[in-house]
Parts: structure tokens; sequence; C-alpha cells
């Protein structure tokens, strides 16, 4: 009888922490399609005071992949580096030609550079 009260009672325990258990990693939330402020590379790269850190959202196309997470990102007129958040994952295969949405943070230290939190294929 003790044992099958500690584990009925072990089950009831466990339950809400299994139900909260999940593998997918959805970060999306809200799944907003209206308009964004969409900050241009040049403007980012004209702000010359160092240790600059803001939020920011650019759109474009990553054109170059330099390391395992770090990309040549370019909004068609000026390019910056970008560096994709290691448990980002994406919903499919991309390439130069795929338009994103990038959403993450400038930081302006050594090189300029944009840390991703978030891509939105377009």
């Amino acid at each position: 009888m003790k044992k099958t009260t500690l584990l009925l009672t072990c089950a009831l325990l466990a339950a809400p922490t299994l139900s909260f258990a999940d593998d997918r990693d959805d970060r999306r939330g809200i799944d907003y399609n209206g308009p964004v402020e969409i900050t241009p590379v040049k403007a980012l790269l004209d702000d010359d005071s160092f240790f600059s850190d803001r939020d920011v959202v650019v759109e474009g196309h990553l054109v170059k992949r330099l390391r395992e997470d770090l990309f040549l990102f370019s909004d068609g007129k000026h390019e910056i580096r970008v560096e994709l958040d290691d448990d980002m994952h994406l919903p499919g295969p991309i390439d130069a030609k795929t338009k994103v949405r990038l959403f993450g943070e400038y930081e302006n230290h050594r090189q300029p550079e944009i840390e991703v939190d978030y891509l939105q294929v377009m």
C-alpha cells in the first residue's frame, strides 16, 4: 500500500512538469504581419559612437557565410556582419536569394555587428 501511495504521489507531482515539456522551440508567440520599423544598414554604419548598442530590425539577404554562425548581410546597398543565435532554428534552407528580416541587437564594438535573436523569412 505504501509503494502504491508513493508512486501515485510522485506521478501527480511530476504531471504538471511533463505537461510543459515540448521539443519545439516556438519563439514567435504572436504571428504579426503588420508594419515594422526597418533600420537601414547605412544608419548603423554611420553611428560613430563607440559601444553603441540598440535593438534593430533589418531586411535584406545573407550574402555570405563567414563562419558557422557569422554571416555577411546586405540590405541591397550596404553590408554588415551578423551573428545568428546558436539555438536558432530556421524553417528550411536559405541562400543568398532568400529575403529575410532580422531582429537583433546592433553592437558597435571592435567591428559593427548585429547579434540576431530571430530571423523571419519574407
